[in-house]
């Protein structure tokens, strides 16, 4: 069957405005954008904030498509980049390039990284995070508001990882683009500590003698 698929704002510079898929029989909304990100890598990292509609009102993930339907995908509505919590690796890259824009001077990047040795020596072999996943969306996008408030023109995104983050691979990551690099770096370290201070998220280490401590954090 053949849908009619249709990208907006931010989506639309990553993809396309507007395009035909073929599907399988039985596919549904998911599938639709599947298709469509395997096309455009830039929209992965978009996915967790996206919304979808299907002809004309909102639908979700799973609603079954028919042939001849419109399906959108929408970004959030305010904020300046795609921001939210992943379960799966963070695409620095997209990120980047979802935030560029002419009148930024300035691009900061934050990149927080699993490592494999704890404060106190120890061997980690995995680390996981744990959130409060209704809460921490709101409270992410709340900072991502406050920073571009405070530093006027900026543009935010935040993206962390929840679940396992094997060991070398993002955590978090943190871009920040403004019109110069004071702003830009400013603005990128008022995020990662209102974040270790706000976001109810918690670290699990699993270290190499099996013993396990979890605190607070990114």
């Amino acid at each position: 069957m053949d849908v009619t698929v249709r990208c907006f704002a931010t989506l639309r510079e990553v993809a396309v405005d507007r395009t035909t898929l073929t599907l399988a029989a039985g596919a549904v909304v998911a599938d639709a954008w599947a298709e469509l990100a395997g096309a455009h890598p830039g929209l992965v990292p978009h996915r967790p904030f996206v919304r979808a509609a299907r002809n004309g009102a909102y639908a979700g993930w799973d609603a079954a498509l028919e042939d001849g339907d419109q399906v959108a995908f929408l970004p959030p509505v305010s904020g300046g980049g795609p921001s939210g919590l992943t379960a799966g690796p963070i695409d620095v890259g997209s990120l980047e390039s979802a935030l560029a824009a002419s009148g930024h001077g300035a691009l900061v990047t934050f990149v927080g990284r699993a490592r494999d040795r704890a404060d106190d020596g120890r061997e980690v072999l995995e680390l996981e995070y744990e959130a409060y996943l209704e809460m921490a969306t709101d409270v992410l996008a709340e900072i991502v508001r406050d920073a571009e408030d405070r530093w006027m023109g900026s543009a935010v995104a935040v993206v962390h990882r929840v679940g396992v983050v094997p060991i070398g691979e993002a955590a978090v990551v943190i871009v920040t683009a403004a019109a110069h690099r004071s702003e830009a770096y400013e603005a990128n370290r008022f995020v990662i500590e209102t974040i270790k201070e706000r976001l109810p998220i918690w670290k699990r280490e699993r270290f190499a003698d099996g013993s396990e401590w979890r605190r607070p954090g990114a």
